[in-house]
């Protein structure tokens, strides 16, 4: 039975696409095409609401109304068919008044009886699928190369004034068309209202059927071929076709041009390119006689209607190529006339003339490699509705449409979906479409449909369509015998396999059969079977299973080998997730669950671009670097997302045994693999996304070392036959993306950071940590505090002080935990004011409580019990606690105002120590703090009588120590030139000694960035010379002078700006790092000055003073330095 869905149609087809066409038939074009619409004659409101119910068709129309083409594009508009319809109504007007009116509607409501059916898709021959499949692929392009015109009848008005306003009019189908273009088919004719694919192979046919469209003419006639396998798209002779066939619209097209120009001219076995196909999709109207094929005569002249329609089609812009031919607006016929200098009285005489002849006389010169061919319309025999014969034939169609049903479920739909149309509802009414709609669903033998089709007799129609309906039950019966007799086979079988297994229990409980170690065995082999592994694993395997089969359960080694074998089942040998290679897709999914972040995104997806690009990927392995906070851990889980892997995370920070690596031997018990080998069992993919969490705190101890174990692993040249030393083949990892991450890279050995891909994740400014804290943790905290549904809101300026004054990490780690604590204050602060008479506890029901009591009574307990035996149990229950509902009218606002009573008093009390001018001797600095954030850090330099020591103070390093040295001793070099001596042999503070201190002492300090401002400290001092509050300077320094570049300036820069500070001396080669990585925001307000020498440096930061004036003779900077304001 050929499965078929029956949709209601009022008069004629609407918007047929790819999706509408393949209802029921098994045919797999390509879901991509855009086929083009065509308008059809118009629905009344019932049939509206009737068509909208399915939701195949009604989805394809909401996507074209909802498409962004105006609704003046979406009109379908034909000049010339316009001009003839606006004559004719002014003529009717004049003469006839109101009775064109009547008449018009008496005929509409005639064509819509005739013509109101159920539009059900035809099977799509197997050429005519095979062919549509290629070219649906390319639908938008085959739009705009054979778009189809609007049928006939469809006119617009013209509003007043000096605008055109343009309405919608119901589109017709033209009762009287003698002349059309006629196309063969074979093996089943059509019916009308149902849809038929049919596939042209003719240049010439197809030309011709783009001219129909291309002219607003879209009607061609089909007739069915009487020998089967002609393949023909042309009549020679009358008697190739039966002389009843449909007079049928071309409703949408599908063409295989565009498909192969892009597919660069694709050419077949021989070498030649594919020849040119063209499916169209027909809807038949109504029945026509072939009269006579139409012979080549002399050209005909050109009517001014084709010129106008010519010249319109030329006029139009370029740029409209692409759009359907039902949706560019054609000057009207009229409008053309005038501008020629016609009058519309000469042009309707001739359009009286030639209404008819000059329908498709644009066909002509194709003749005679088409097939023109005069027709006319066949019309039903009248009958009488109550004719008994008629009433009782039809109720024998439906019953054997039931009893159909009931065989076949395939074919049960078919009629529920006609039974539930408006044709059905007035069956008895129509009893021709009922005749019509047994033949179109049925199987039946072409001859006998084919009758149907040319039979004018209701009752002669019905009594054929019946008949081929019965064969079509006797077909269902032998069907459903035939799967009967199969089934009654397979349940024997069944039985006897249920038998065995009973007598197999039976057996095993007597002792008779062995305890399973057969069906184990069966058990590898199945999942082995479903698995691809290499041919060296499929050697180890099934010596493995050998081995296990001649083994006794008894055996010390049975279990050994049993658990080596589920392994070695287990992990997924040639399964893959499929790849996702979409970068929107990735993109959207990085940027919901992370804010920032921007060179991880861009990694991501220059790793998914490679992969769109090559069809495949290989594993990476890349290394997450960046203070603890910022989300290196989450964006693992957000990459696996993106790329539509599996992910599996592991720590190796602390691990001390390489066996957690690479696995333990078999002989030790209790042996197992490794990670990597837990990670392909856990995720069954052999691609997922490892991550691989603190790479850098990774330990060492006697078990080995686990970061050379890792070398193999991180490999590319070597993880493709990564060995474990329990599974002891090669495994192949080249395919898994390893993901570590790490907060510094100094303690990660120097060869496996070599293997790694390294990205720098810094910290967040104070903008992102905004938007971070408002956009995900504030909803995150909400939610999770049973708050979700109640007023409860942190107001922008209490995070901000939240995030100067309490968190000034890089990550948002401590954010989160300050967001969370107010939420849960919040959250307690509701129930405590309510109290729990507007919340209270749950209670069980009386009667629960009283059963509990009786048992209790019934059972009295001694007075000598011991503390075990009175011990009361643990309540216990499996009931899912709902959560409590707050009323409406709670508002709980957190401010800057109140945020201590939420979070307590602030951490930071000020950005830095000297607000004004500070004494000599004391410079600012810029440090980076071991959290990830930035610091703005003043030194202090003293002197007191001595022997002319250095003293340094405030847990310093011994980088910053040796810094503080280099600097002295750059001082002392040049302290004449400085203005410290009075001459170059003075000795410079040797009866003195110098005490360095930095604040903070409980903070460890290290690090060679400090150079410039201990310096710049030590000339304060000597010179007896203040530094300005509002210059920080960072950069270390070489015994010569020369200014070397350091890292954290992003943190710093932030540390700065939100000290206030107005000017910062950095060193030159930082100025690309600082226009890369450091936001506008942040450096707003400051004026940065790129040195590269000590001279530079001192000239800057004492600018304005009396000794800088010296300096200009003794000191002079070769050069100055580079500046920006922001």
């Amino acid at each position: 039975m050929v499965p078929l869905r029956v949709v209601a149609r009022a008069r004629a087809p609407r918007l047929i696409t790819t999706s509408a066409l393949r209802i029921g038939v098994q045919s797999s074009a390509s879901a991509s095409a855009s086929p083009t619409p065509v308008a059809g004659p118009s629905r009344c409101a019932a049939e509206y609401l009737a068509w909208h119910a399915r939701p195949s068709l009604h989805s394809q129309v909401r996507a074209l109304h909802s498409s962004p083409i105006s609704l003046k594009d979406k009109r379908w508009v034909n000049s010339a068919q316009k001009a003839k319809e606006e004559a004719e109504e002014n003529e009717a007007e004049d003469t006839e008044g109101g009775e064109t009116a009547t008449k018009e509607e008496t005929s509409a409501t005639e064509s819509t009886k005739g013509e109101d059916k159920d539009v059900k898709s035809k099977v799509v021959e197997s050429e005519a699928a095979e062919t549509a499949k290629t070219e649906t692929k390319q639908a938008a392009s085959t739009t705009s190369a054979a778009g189809v015109a609007p049928p006939e009848g469809v006119a617009a008005t013209k509003s007043a004034g000096s605008g055109k306003g343009k309405e919608i009019a119901k589109p017709s189908i033209p009762e009287i068309y003698p002349q059309v273009l006629a196309l063969p088919i074979t093996r089943r004719p059509l019916f009308p209202g149902f849809y038929k694919a049919v596939t042209i192979t003719s240049p010439a046919v197809i030309k011709a059927i783009r001219e129909l469209i291309a002219h607003g003419q879209p009607y061609i006639g089909a007739f069915l071929l009487k020998d089967s396998d002609s393949d023909s798209d042309v009549i020679t002779s009358l008697d190739q076709v039966h002389p009843v066939g449909v007079f049928a619209q071309i409703t949408s097209v599908f063409s295989s041009a565009d498909t192969n120009r892009q597919q660069n001219a694709e050419t077949d076995e021989s070498g030649e390119p594919k020849p040119e196909t063209l499916t169209a999709v027909l809807y038949p109207h109504r029945r026509i006689h072939v009269d006579e094929l139409v012979v080549p005569g002399p050209p005909e002249p050109p009517t001014v209607e084709a010129e106008a329609v010519e010249d319109a089609a030329v006029a139009a812009p370029k740029e409209e190529a692409e759009v359907a031919s039902f949706e560019k607006e054609v000057p009207s016929v009229e409008e053309t006339k005038e501008a020629l200098g016609e009058t519309a009285e000469d042009a309707d005489a001739k359009d009286d003339d030639h209404k008819h002849q000059s329908q498709i006389g644009f066909l002509h010169p194709l003749l005679p490699e088409i097939s023109l061919t005069n027709v006319s319309n066949l019309v039903l025999e009248p009958h009488k509705k109550d004719n008994q014969v008629i009433r009782a034939i039809m109720g024998e169609i439906l019953a054997v449409f039931k009893e159909i049903a009931q065989l076949q479920p395939i074919f049960r739909e078919q009629i529920a979906s006609f039974t539930m149309s408006n044709s059905a509802a007035n069956v008895f009414d129509e009893p021709d479409k009922l005749a019509d709609f047994a033949a179109a669903v049925s199987t039946g033998d072409v001859h006998d449909l084919q009758a149907v089709l040319e039979s004018l007799s209701v009752e002669d129609r019905l009594q054929k369509a019946l008949l081929i309906l019965k064969k079509e039950l006797i077909n269902a019966q032998l069907q459903s015998k035939i799967s009967r007799d199969v089934e009654s086979k397979i349940q024997k079988r069944q039985r006897e396999y249920y038998l065995m297994e009973q007598l197999k229990g039976i057996k095993k409980e007597l002792g008779m059969e062995s305890d399973g170690k057969d069906k184990l065995v069966e058990r590898f082999k199945e999942k082995a079977a479903k698995l691809a592994m290499p041919e060296g694993v499929k050697k180890v395997f099934d010596e493995e299973l050998n081995k296990l089969m001649h083994l006794e359960p008894a055996a010390s080694e049975f279990n050994v080998t049993r658990n080596y074998l589920d392994w070695l089942t287990q992990i997924p040998w040639g399964v893959h997730s499929p790849e996702n290679f979409n970068i929107t897709h990735a993109s959207e999914v990085l940027d919901e669950d992370h804010y920032g972040l921007k060179d991880v995104k861009d990694r991501i997806l220059e790793f998914l671009a490679v992969g769109k690009l090559r069809g495949t990927v290989e594993g990476k392995i890349i290394c997450l670097s960046g203070p603890p906070g910022v989300g290196k851990t989450s964006i693992g889980k957000s990459i696996a997302r993106a790329l539509g892997r599996q992910f599996f995370r592991f720590s190796v920070g602390g691990l001390t045994d390489v066996a957690e690596i690479k696995g333990h031997r078999r002989t030790y018990i209790g042996a197992m693999p490794g990670k990597p080998i837990q990670a392909l069992k856990k995720v069954a993919t052999e691609n997922p996304l490892i991550l691989i969490d603190e790479v850098d705190k990774i330990g060492r101890g006697h078990n080995g070392d686990p970061s050379s174990a890792l070398l193999e692993m991180l490999d590319p040249e070597q993880n493709t036959s990564f060995l474990d030393h329990y599974m002891d083949v090669p495994v192949d990892l080249s395919r898994v993306l390893f993901v570590c991450t790490a907060n510094v890279l100094d303690t990660i050995p120097a060869p496996l950071l070599d293997r790694m891909e390294v990205l720098e994740v810094n910290g967040y400014v104070s903008a992102e940590k905004m938007n971070i804290a408002e956009k995900y943790l504030s909803p995150q905290a909400k939610e999770a505090s049973g708050l979700k549904d109640v007023d409860v809101q942190i107001e922008p300026e209490a995070i901000e002080t939240l995030i100067r004054w309490y968190c000034r990490e890089s990550g948002v780690r401590n954010l989160k935990k300050h967001i969370d604590k107010i939420y849960r204050k919040a959250a307690f602060k509701i129930v405590d004011d309510l109290g729990e008479a507007a919340l209270p506890e749950p209670t069980e029901p009386e009667e629960d409580r009283s059963v509990e009591t009786k048992e209790a009574d019934a059972n009295p307990k001694s007075e000598g019990v011991t503390a075990d035996e009175g011990a009361k149990e643990p309540d216990t229950t499996t009931k899912v606690r709902a959560p409590l509902k707050i009323p409406e009218g709670i508002h709980v606002r957190v401010t800057k105002d109140n945020l201590k009573d939420y979070v307590g008093p602030p951490v930071y009390h000020k950005d830095r120590l000297y607000s004004k001018a500070p004494p000599a001797g004391v410079s600012t600095g810029l440090g980076y703090l071991g959290n990830g954030s930035g610091s703005v850090m003043p030194i202090e330099v003293t002197s007191m009588p001595g022997k002319g020591g250095l003293q340094l103070t405030g847990k310093l390093g011994e980088v910053i120590r040796e810094s503080a040295q280099i600097a002295l001793s750059w001082v002392k070099a040049n302290a004449f030139l400085l203005g410290i001596t009075k001459s170059e042999a003075d000795l410079t503070v040797n009866d003195r000694d110098i005490h360095l201190h930095m604040p903070e002492g409980g903070i460890g300090k290290e690090g060679p960035s400090a150079g410039t401002a201990i310096l710049t400290a030590f000339v304060s001092l000597l010179t007896r010379t203040q530094v300005d509050p509002d210059v920080a300077m960072t950069g270390e320094i070489s015994l010569h002078g020369q200014v070397l570049p350091v890292g954290g300036l992003k943190e710093k820069i932030l540390a700065a700006h939100r000290a206030g500070i107005k000017k910062l001396v950095v060193p030159a080669a930082c100025k690309s790092d600082i226009d890369e990585n450091v936001p506008e925001s942040v450096k707003a307000g400051i004026e940065f000055v790129f040195v590269d020498d000590v001279r530079q440096v001192i000239h800057e930061v004492f600018r304005g003073t009396d000794i800088a004036q010296r300096w200009l003779e003794t000191l002079p900077v070769d050069e100055p330095p580079q500046r920006e304001t922001h």
